[in-house]
């Protein structure tokens, strides 16, 4: 009776840990900007690249003259943060993306204009 029991408990953990696999496995990640990281001219970054809903996004950058800023479309033809927007500031960010369009600038003066933002549509 116990072994059976043992056995059933031992099942469920392995269908969970299956699970837990495939649920990471199915989302990728992906370094802005590849090993120059998140820098001015990124804009064609994501060209050619095809992203999914819970994909990874990972910026890196030096935290001190950078930033990393989730915008709308709006803010992203505009290079403005519009209020409330999510600011990150670790020089290591991770921010998942959500399904559809995912826009993102840095709101130092000028790096936006100067190519230091990205559009992503996930699918």
């Amino acid at each position: 009776m116990v072994q059976g029991r043992c056995s059933a408990v031992a099942a469920t953990v392995l269908l969970c840990c299956l699970l837990l696999h495939f649920e990471v496995a199915q989302s990728a990640s992906f370094t802005v900007g590849g090993r120059g990281g998140w820098t001015f001219n990124s804009a064609a970054w994501p060209k050619g690249k095809r992203f999914k809903a819970g994909d990874t996004l990972v910026f890196n950058y030096n935290p001190s003259i950078h930033n990393v800023v989730a915008v709308n479309r709006a803010g992203y033809k505009s290079c403005k943060a519009p209020k409330g927007a999510k600011v990150f500031k670790s020089g290591k960010d991770q921010i998942k993306l959500k399904k559809g369009q995912n826009f993102f600038i840095c709101t130092y003066i000028g790096h936006c204009q100067a190519g230091m933002k990205i559009a992503v549509t996930a699918a």
